[in-house]
């Protein structure tokens, strides 16, 4: 006779299947975390790597002996240091009887080298002395690429040019290529220049990111910015910019909105089919040199260096 306190059927009986259905929910369980888990777990190691190797996804500096150092123009070797110690190089090619001076900012691969035909090409074309000079960490110059030191690079190179020509710092034409343009947008801004030359050059280093990596959540994790967008308004003077309507590294679009930022008298000039490294020629130069004489007035200079 059962028990009046354990009937047949209660509600004290588990159900016969309650160990399988836990058996099946502690599996389920453990797909969903393998499943769910472990692509998170890799997402977030990826975004963590990233920023902790920023740089070498920003920077791609070719160290001497890298490229061809025996340059068959008369260049001569410039060495100069940053504000914080680093010894910097470059090469300057001087103009017997110079309209402008020209301090040029490369982009972020290779080195001096790889420019040695755009530094003979405004020399020529825009009758210019040419100061090209490397990062730190690019060519012969020391350290270790960052962006708070390519711009306290950026400034030694300004102030070792309007030296060695006796131009002041604010005549001379910035000109940079792609990062190099952000750079010179630095230096325009902070200290002003004769007329400022940009090519293939962005807003922000996290929008160039945020083109290749859209999966990542790079302008929030970035530590380095060159922010353009952000200090072009800053710069009143003439503004020359191009862009290849098929870079495949930095759209167009990004150029045309720091050109729709920046002040009057500004000139745009669409590449059509061109990419990002492509080569300029002649036709190229002689646009920009009809800019500058229309927008600026070219002079001698005063005090003249003869180191």
């Amino acid at each position: 006779m059962a028990s009046s306190g354990e009937q047949p059927g209660s509600s004290f009986d588990p159900p016969k299947d309650a160990p399988g259905r836990r058996s099946y929910r502690r599996r389920f369980f453990r797909a969903a975390l393998w499943w769910v888990g472990l692509p998170a777990v890799a997402y977030v190691t990826v975004c963590v790597g990233m920023m902790w190797q920023e740089e070498s996804f920003i920077f791609f500096p070719s160290r001497f002996p890298e490229g061809d150092w025996r340059p068959s123009l008369p260049v001569e070797d410039a060495w100069f240091e940053a504000a914080d110690g680093v010894r910097l190089h470059g090469w300057f090619l001087a103009h017997p009887q110079p309209r402008r001076v020209v301090l040029y900012c490369h982009g972020n691969a290779g080195n001096i080298t790889h420019r040695a035909d755009i530094l003979e090409d405004i020399h020529r074309f825009l009758d210019a002395s040419v100061l090209v000079w490397d990062y730190r960490g690019y060519g012969r110059s020391e350290g270790r690429p960052t962006e708070r030191g390519v711009l306290l690079d950026a400034e030694a190179a300004r102030n070792w040019l309007a030296k060695r020509t006796g131009w002041a710092t604010d005549r001379l034409v910035l000109w940079g290529h792609s990062l190099g343009g952000a750079v010179a947008v630095h230096l325009a801004a902070a200290g002003g220049a004769e007329a400022l030359v940009l090519e293939s050059t962005f807003t922000c280093l996290p929008d160039v990111a945020a083109h290749h990596y859209p999966w990542l959540p790079v302008r929030l994790l970035m530590r380095n910015r060159l922010d353009a967008l952000g200090l072009i308004s800053q710069y009143h003077g003439p503004l020359f910019q191009s862009h290849g309507q098929a870079d495949t590294i930095v759209p167009i679009r990004l150029g045309q909105k720091l050109f729709a930022s920046a002040n009057p008298p500004k000139q745009f000039l669409a590449l059509p089919g061109a990419d990002h490294n492509d080569p300029l020629g002649p036709d190229y130069y002689h646009r920009v040199r009809e800019f500058l004489e229309a927008h600026t007035s070219p002079r001698p200079p005063t005090n003249p260096s003869t180191n």
